[in-house]
Parts: structure tokens; C-alpha cells; sequence
């Protein structure tokens, strides 16, 4: 994935084309479609997008993908795409054969890059952590490995070492796999060395048994912003498609005393290629291992419940089981009208499992906290049981955390100091003897 990511003195002029193959086989507005892969295109510096379209396609040709009509029509748009210097790029937001890449390379004069390997070319500019940058190459190998096709004239057969002429030997695309191959498995070797030191650090959080929450959602929902809000971290977060790729984990304590971990998780899109899923598994163990999922979903976007339905695809082609505790974040309610907004809350009140907030403002966060402290006490099972407590009546502080909990029943000043009953648990029992 050198071609884009290697520093250039101009950004590459980029023309986008969403394939609109029909409503039957697409839940997506084709628009929308575009609109996100023209997104897609910016969040790479070296991309200058200088023209978008949709181009239907009711019969796709095998070969060359679009018709001769729509073809040449695209090819024209190429000619006069940025005043007169035309595109160098052509970004197809759709699945491209290896055969149809080389036949509309050919045609048009230009390099094409389909919607997998545009999310791949992200990803290797914005992986940071060693075993993100492993992941992305693994992906980007496996990706690559599907494009060997007998192109050019490198790709004939190689005369063979043995005997005085040589056998017909090995063709330069199984030459060029076999180093693929060979590579991957280089790299798989280095990444199972850093999943190994992720086991262990998974390990030692098991032995101090905090719950993981973990935020999911599709990109640029807010998970980044709302990560920061409830962590004080200093996690990017940017109006961006994958403005983080790795994950981040912070220890924070609930209004109630709970303290849990909480994992911030590369976003996902529609159509994510499966390689990078594949690449991304052991990063997404976290979420396998959540006790709890807040599933961030921008509640402001015209297609949430589209964008929502491809995450549930994601989690459960991971694994992710049914029974695991799942709270519907609504992120962005501040981007809503007031009438709108308020309209959502009132469902949220009568729904469960869903809260409204804004990340950005703070609305709706506190709910939000008590919400995640409920469904942890409800998954974890913690029974609780009824105490009686008499306290000093200048004890203001273990008063005060006994409050916080919200374990209180009831409360009665007398001479002595102050009587309460309390209903808590093993865990808030043993927190109150240590204050």
C-alpha cells in the first residue's frame, strides 16, 4: 500500500464513483453512499478529491465493471475532473476484480483503487501502536495477495534451475504469492508475540476484577469524544472518518463507587473488507471479553439505523454473544432541533436500554453513568442485603459516600448521631469498612 502513503510534494487529484447496483441489493441511499466515500477519500492528506459521482448500474460487466457508454462518459469527466489536468486516481466505492482493475486502468490511463483498499490505505497512515502497523500490513498482504494477475510481461514463466536447459519452473505470480505468503507469515509471528504481551495485560486486569465496558459504533459516531468526557483522557477526536485506530483503555469510577475499565475500539464502516476484521480480531478481544457494550450510534445521521444494523453485523460475525449486556447510546442529540431532541429523551425514558446524550455538551451523561452502573450490578448478579448503620453525626464523609451509592432506604437523626438503613452489597461493604 505504497502508492498513497509515501510523502508527495502535491496531493494526488482523485475522481470518486459510488456503483449504484439498485435498492435490491443495497439498504444505503446511493447519495449517502458517496457522500461517505467522498469522506473516506479526504481522511487520506494525500488525496485531493476533484469530482464525485453515482453511476448506475442495473447489468455489471464482468470484465470492465461499467458499460462502453459509462465508461467513456466517466473517462470524459477524467479528461476535464481538475481544469484540464484530469485524475490521476479513480476511487470505486464497491468491490473491483482484479481483471476489472487492470481492463479500467488500461482504458482510462489512471491507477484504481476500490473501497477496500481505500480503507486499507487509512489504516496504514493512521496505525500508530507496533501491533496496529503489524495488523495493518497482515491486512494489506492479505488484500494484495488477491490482485496477482497476469498484467504484464514480468508475469511469464521463469526458466527453472535444474539440468543443463532448465524446467518450465514457477510463474512470476507464484513467485510474487510465495513471498506474500512467506511475509504474512512473518508477520503473524510478530503479532502473536503481541497478542501474547495483550494476554498478559488482560490477565493482570483479571486479577483486580473491574468490569470492562466497551465502546463500539460505527466511525465518527462520537466514541473518541464521549471516551474523553467520561475518562479525562486526551484520546483524538476529530469530525473525521477512523480518526483513531488504536485502542485505549482508562480506569474510571461510577457515581456509585464501581470502578471499571473502559475500551475505546477502532470505529467500523459499512462493508469493512474482511481482512482488516481478520487482522483487527485480536484488538477486538476486548469487546469479546466486555461485560458490558455501549453501542455509540450518531442519532443525528439520516442513516443510524442502517449504520447501526452493519455494527450488530460486525459484533456478530466476532462472536459476540447475545446474552452480553448492550446499552444504545444515542451520540450527537446536540446536533438535533430542540423539538426533536426532546422527543428522543422521552423515548429514551420509556425505552430500555437506550440513553440519549450529547458527548460534546455533557447531556444526558449523568442517566447515562446510573444507566451503566444498573446493567453492571444486573450482569455481574451481585446480591445485596440490608444493614443497619448508626454513624456520628459529624461523619459527614462516610454519610456522603453512603448517599452517593444510593443504597440509603432510610435515614433517622436521633441524639446518638444518625441511623440508617442500607441495602448493599459484598463489594460496597467492604469499600465502606476501608474509608
Amino acid at each position: 500500500m505504497a502508492e498513497l502513503s509515501e510523502t508527495q510534494e502535491r496531493p494526488t487529484r482523485a475522481y470518486v464513483i459510488h456503483p449504484d447496483l439498485g435498492n435490491a441489493r443495497t439498504r444505503r441511499s446511493p447519495e449517502l453512499a458517496l457522500e461517505e466515500a467522498v469522506a473516506l477519500a479526504h481522511a487520506l492528506p494525500a488525496i485531493e478529491v476533484t469530482g464525485a459521482e453515482v453511476a448506475r448500474l442495473r447489468n455489471p460487466d464482468a470484465g470492465m465493471l461499467f458499460s462502453k457508454g459509462k465508461r467513456e462518459e466517466i473517462g470524459e469527466h477524467l479528461k476535464a475532473a481538475a481544469e484540464g489536468e484530469g485524475a490521476e486516481l479513480v476511487l470505486i466505492d464497491g468491490p473491483v476484480t482484479p481483471v476489472q482493475q487492470r481492463n479500467l486502468e488500461k482504458e482510462w490511463g489512471v491507477k484504481i483503487l476500490d473501497r477496500t483498499g481505500l480503507i486499507l490505505e487509512i489504516f496504514a497512515d493512521r496505525a500508530q501502536t507496533r501491533e496496529g502497523v503489524l495488523q495493518v500490513e497482515l491486512a494489506a498482504l492479505a488484500y494484495q495477495r488477491t490482485r496477482l494477475v497476469r498484467a504484464w510481461t514480468h508475469l511469464e514463466r521463469q526458466r527453472g534451475g535444474l539440468g543443463f536447459v532448465g524446467g518450465p519452473g514457477e510463474t512470476q505470480i507464484e513467485a510474487d504469492r510465495r513471498a506474500i505468503d512467506e511475509q504474512m507469515v512473518r508477520l503473524r509471528r510478530q503479532l502473536e508475540r503481541v497478542v501474547k504481551t495483550r494476554e498478559l495485560h488482560r490477565k493482570a486486569r483479571a486479577k483486580v476484577p473491574y468490569p470492562i465496558v466497551a465502546l463500539v459504533g460505527y466511525t465518527n459516531a462520537g466514541k473518541s469524544t464521549l471516551f474523553n468526557r467520561l475518562t479525562g483522557a486526551e484520546v483524538l477526536a476529530q469530525d473525521q472518518l477512523f480518526a483513531t485506530l488504536d485502542p485505549t483503555m482508562r480506569q474510571m469510577v461510577l457515581p456509585g463507587g464501581r470502578r471499571v475499565i473502559l475500551s475505546d475500539t477502532v470505529g467500523f464502516i459499512s462493508d469493512l473488507p474482511h481482512e482488516l476484521v481478520a487482522a483487527f480480531r485480536a484488538t477486538l478481544e476486548e469487546v469479546l471479553a466486555a461485560d458490558l457494550i455501549l453501542h455509540v450510534r450518531d442519532i443525528s445521521h439520516p442513516e443510524t439505523e442502517e449504520q447501526a444494523g452493519d455494527v450488530g453485523e460486525i459484533l456478530e460475525s466476532l462472536g459476540v454473544e447475545e446474552d452480553v449486556p448492550l446499552i444504545e447510546v444515542w451520540n450527537k442529540i446536540d446536533a438535533l432541533s430542540p423539538e426533536t431532541r426532546a422527543a428522543l429523551r422521552r423515548t429514551d425514558a420509556r425505552t430500555e436500554g437506550v440513553q440519549a446524550i450529547s458527548a460534546l455538551s455533557g447531556e444526558g451523561i449523568a442517566d447515562l453513568l446510573a444507566a451503566v452502573d444498573a446493567r453492571l450490578a444486573e450482569a455481574l448478579d451481585e446480591p445485596s442485603e440490608e444493614a443497619e448503620l448508626r454513624l456520628p453525626a459529624e461523619d459527614g464523609r462516610r454519610r456522603a459516600w453512603l448517599h452517593r451509592q444510593g443504597i440509603v432506604v432510610s435515614e433517622e437523626m436521633t441524639e446518638t448521631g444518625v441511623h440508617l438503613l442500607v441495602r448493599w452489597t459484598a463489594r460496597q461493604k467492604a469499600e465502606f469498612a476501608a474509608l
